[in-house]
């Protein structure tokens, strides 16, 4: 993987992050690792040296960096389409519909290009649905959600949010939405009354340290909205996509939500790509100009994102990230009581509790930059592991192995 000279920096990784300092808005706090090259599983920084990647960009790279059929895709439609606007038709956008709301058992697709755009998508639909159908008075529609919940960092989304980081000093905040403790049935449906439109949740919450809720909370949550009339909106944005060993991460629990936020995976680590999917009762409210996107749904990122759909419709990498994950839990079952006090973990994803004695999340990651191995820190002392999906059981009982040491 190493790279022709002429083509790669002559500045080196200390001086590019230095030169970021004055010009980039500081939104991020990333580890200094500055990536020039990637391919599979694995990055190349400016000065060659390479890292074992375990965060896969959140799950947007569930398929690894440069999956030769996603290249091959986006190459293809390179050549000959990438933009129309909405305002025309273009000749990939119905396929990737068709394909994608078949793969998830659903009827319609709402195309959008970011995470955060099908969330605010997925509450307007909701909003639409409650007045429209369900008859709720104008203005009056709630949306229950869960504490810690990650949905995105709009000013619409932050409003709902109960991390101080992403609210403070962002108001005024957007009314109309209700929290209540994640993984709590009794408290759910003492917040849903006759003005819910709808119940948005994750079916693991990434950002909170990988989550997983007690087995039946979903399929509660499912039962509940069909009892009370509202509809129930599973984020499957990074839990989504084959992450957990299965195509959603509802389906551990057979559960059909009235609507689904796809993205990050969805456009293969190529572009952005997004969707809100769903009945055909719910979406169908929808009328020409209510909503819309200029870069939603064009044709470079439905051919990206029907070469995703592709993979994923053959159920190879649901099957890898489910073998892969026995093999994750056992490495980190391991290393409790040596470093790590708790994980939680499905499929390919594990949010890792280190013993703070031994180091902040953040000192962790650097430790483990140094020894080759990316991954991400939340919430102080835990970090995040979410591989390409394309690793191998020895790449990955390497990775462990470097988490073995550096807490040692």
């Amino acid at each position: 993987m190493t790279a022709p000279a002429q083509t790669r920096t002559t500045r080196s990784s200390a001086d590019l992050i230095r030169a970021e300092e004055p010009v980039l808005a500081h939104n991020y706090h990333p580890l200094p690792v500055v990536v020039a090259r990637a391919e599979g599983t694995w990055v190349e920084d400016v000065e060659g040296r390479r890292y074992l990647d375990m965060l896969a960009g959140y799950s947007a790279l569930n398929f690894g960096h440069r999956h030769p059929a996603l290249i091959e895709a986006a190459h293809a439609q390179l050549d000959r389409l990438t933009l129309t606007s909405r305002a025309f038709h273009n000749d990939r956008l119905a396929e990737f519909a068709e394909r994608l709301a078949a793969l998830t058992g659903l009827d319609m697709v709402l195309p959008m290009n970011t995470g955060a755009e099908a969330v605010e998508s997925g509450i307007k639909v909701a909003r639409k649905w409650a007045y429209d159908v369900k008859g709720v008075p104008a203005d009056r529609a709630t949306i229950v959600v869960a504490a810690e919940n990650f949905h995105g960092r709009t000013t619409t989304i932050v409003s709902f949010s109960t991390d101080e980081t992403a609210r403070q000093g962002f108001g005024p905040f957007t009314p109309g939405f209700r929290i209540v403790p994640y993984n709590d049935l009794a408290a759910l449906e003492a917040a849903v009354d006759e003005t819910t439109a709808a119940v948005l949740l994750e079916p693991i919450q990434g950002e909170a340290g990988v989550l997983i809720p007690d087995e039946g909370y979903l399929a509660g949550v499912r039962e509940l909205t069909r009892r009370k009339g509202c509809l129930f909106i599973a984020d499957e944005i990074q839990s989504g996509l084959g992450r957990t060993g299965r195509t959603l991460a509802v389906e551990h629990e057979s559960v059909v939500p009235d609507m689904l936020l796809l993205g990050k995976a969805l456009g293969g680590g190529i572009v952005p790509v997004s969707a809100v999917v769903g009945g055909r009762d719910v979406l169908g409210v929808l009328r020409p100009g209510e909503h819309g996107s200029t870069f939603g749904g064009n044709p470079l990122a439905a051919a990206v994102g029907t070469a995703v759909v592709e993979l994923l419709e053959t159920g190879e990498f649901q099957r890898r990230a489910a073998e892969l994950g026995v093999v994750l839990r056992g490495g980190l079952s391991a290393l409790l009581g040596r470093g790590v006090v708790g994980f939680r973990a499905r499929g390919l994803w594990a949010g890792v509790d280190i013993d703070p004695a031994v180091g902040t999340g953040r000192e962790i990651g650097e430790r483990l930059m140094r020894e080759g191995v990316l991954v991400k820190d939340t919430h102080g002392s835990t970090i995040r592991l979410a591989p390409p999906l394309t690793i191998t059981a020895e790449e990955l009982t390497g990775a462990l192995g470097a988490l073995e040491k550096v807490l040692a």
